[in-house]
């Protein structure tokens, strides 16, 4: 988002007084619009959104990265350990790529409610963004679309392990646990946790964008930014 959040970097070197007396300044100082501000953060998350969600739709998107990797559900970690402790470790990997999977394939149902979901920022919300906490942008963009998504992620979720034929794999997998001696039998919904797990990787690639824009002094790159700091400096 190398744009995003133009006065959260702001709110490093200014307290809430002092940053909140440069906004007031904006509108009147003539530099900057109301309307430029609001479109100028859209622009940088619309941009941010972007660079982030085509990282997650990739191969092994989510499947090589730790930070959002999806690992399985609590109640079947003991599966995972067990298959690979009587070795069947090539199984069990097989279950979690699945998993990781079925996540690459539907972010690419994120880009569009993004987009929607910045389209609809207002000068209020900019301002909020900019007065708020170090992820105001990742909560703004969760609220807005996380209901959305869910709808959107859950069936292509479900479709991709219907494609792959997860569901004869877990079943194979859990059969295998089940069918082990002093072995509590497990059947979780896994199409609602991918789709939950999902989503939790898609706004933790957005905050992580979020904070290098406020900490990294490089990514002050659009005018709007520069004419923001000029303000306060």
């Amino acid at each position: 988002m190398k744009k995003i959040l133009l006065g959260l970097i702001l709110f490093q070197f200014a307290g809430c007084t002092q940053l909140q007396q440069v906004v007031n300044q904006l509108p009147q100082g003539g530099a900057i619009s109301n309307t430029e501000i609001a479109q100028g953060l859209r622009e940088a998350l619309e941009m941010g959104i972007q660079k982030q969600v085509s990282k997650l739709t990739e191969p092994d998107g989510y499947l090589k990265n730790e930070l959002v990797k999806i690992t399985l559900p609590e109640e079947l970690q003991k599966v995972d350990k067990t298959l690979r402790d009587i070795g069947l470790s090539s199984l069990a990997d097989e279950g979690l790529k699945i998993l990781n999977r079925a996540a690459e394939d539907a972010v690419g149902e994120a880009t569009p409610i993004f987009v929607n979901a910045v389209k609809g920022i207002t000068f209020e919300d900019a301002k909020n963004i900019l007065l708020g906490a170090d992820n105001a942008a990742t909560q703004y963009l969760t609220q807005a679309t996380e209901e959305e998504l869910y709808q959107k992620f859950n069936p292509v979720i479900k479709n991709s392990f219907d494609k792959v034929g997860a569901d004869q794999i877990w079943s194979n997998l859990i059969t295998k646990y089940n069918n082990l001696p002093l072995t509590k039998k497990v059947n979780p919904d896994l199409t609602d946790y991918v789709t939950q797990e999902a989503l939790k990787g898609v706004y933790t690639m957005i905050a992580i964008e979020e904070k290098e824009i406020r900490t990294q002094v490089s990514s002050r790159t659009s005018d709007i930014l520069r004419k923001v700091f000029a303000l306060q400096d």
